[in-house]
């Protein structure tokens, strides 16, 4: 039996998904390594525990994206054999990734140690904040190997800087640094490769620290507002914040900014 394409790892309300085949980049090769990253991402969002989930790699890669001998041989995750196989394989496999991770309402933070590329960096860019090694590359390839972005990152992009910056790295395929990711906002931070996991997990356990249903509205509210009208998130708003004034963790908040203590969330 081969090992788990994703390891998951939870302690402190925090949850971390790492791809583990180094050998290939991580490269995603089978159909079974998007159920294995849906399945991982799907248990985190439904314990209540968790409040946070950091996506990385192990090695010296975030992911390499799609296999490239999947796709010559037509048995990965990419083509079959014929035109309709391989719509279908894309919709059942590497767009439920974008599907999970664009849908999630915890937290979600990439720790971009190495090279993100296509899939790879679609992957990250979905998450709700990035870390990046200096020393990292990433590019959305796709038309390098004369395909298009199969996996939603013509939308993805863009949401995460813009049609400009998006439609240049796509068109392109060039390949940046993690200093230039940084410098268009496609990253938070740019750090040496050694620090990328400690920065990633400093945010995550800040994060974590809130209330954890407080954090879970205000997620779905930031992802609402991305394709919403003012007045919609107005109207959503308005019903989030009637459910989050009843929990305990908003009225210990209170209390405790009140009597000037530290506060103890139970996640109520």
């Amino acid at each position: 039996m081969s090992d788990p394409f994703v390891l998951v790892e939870k302690n402190d309300h925090i949850a971390t998904i790492t791809f583990n085949r180094p050998d290939t980049r991580n490269a995603v090769a089978e159909p079974s390594d998007c159920v294995e990253f849906v399945e991982a991402l799907q248990d985190a969002n439904a314990d209540p525990d968790i409040r946070v989930a950091i996506v990385t790699g192990a090695g010296k890669a975030f992911s390499a994206g799609g296999n490239l001998k999947g796709m010559r041989d037509r048995n990965g995750i990419g083509p079959l054999a014929s035109p309709a196989d391989t719509r279908a394989n894309y919709r059942r496999g590497v767009q439920t990734i974008s599907e999970t991770l664009s849908k999630v309402e915890i937290a979600t933070i990439a720790a971009i140690n190495g090279h993100a590329v296509g899939l790879g960096l679609d992957v990250a860019a979905l998450c709700d904040m990035r870390i990046v090694s200096r020393d990292a590359k990433l590019a959305a390839s796709f038309v390098k190997i004369g395909i298009a972005p199969g996996d939603g990152g013509a939308w993805i992009l863009q949401q995460a800087i813009g049609y400009c910056r998006a439609a240049e790295m796509i068109l392109t395929g060039d390949t940046i640094s993690g200093e230039e990711a940084f410098k268009i906002g496609l990253v938070n931070k740019v750090v040496d490769a050694d620090q990328v996991m400690p920065e990633a997990r400093a945010l995550a356990k800040r994060i974590a620290g809130n209330p954890a249903k407080a954090l879970r509205l205000a997620k779905r509210l930031l992802r609402e507002a991305q394709h919403s009208r003012l007045s919609d998130i107005l109207e959503l708003s308005a019903a989030f914040q009637a459910l989050a004034h009843e929990t305990a963790d908003h009225k210990e908040a209170v209390a405790a900014f009140l009597e000037k203590r530290e506060p103890n969330f139970t996640g109520d």
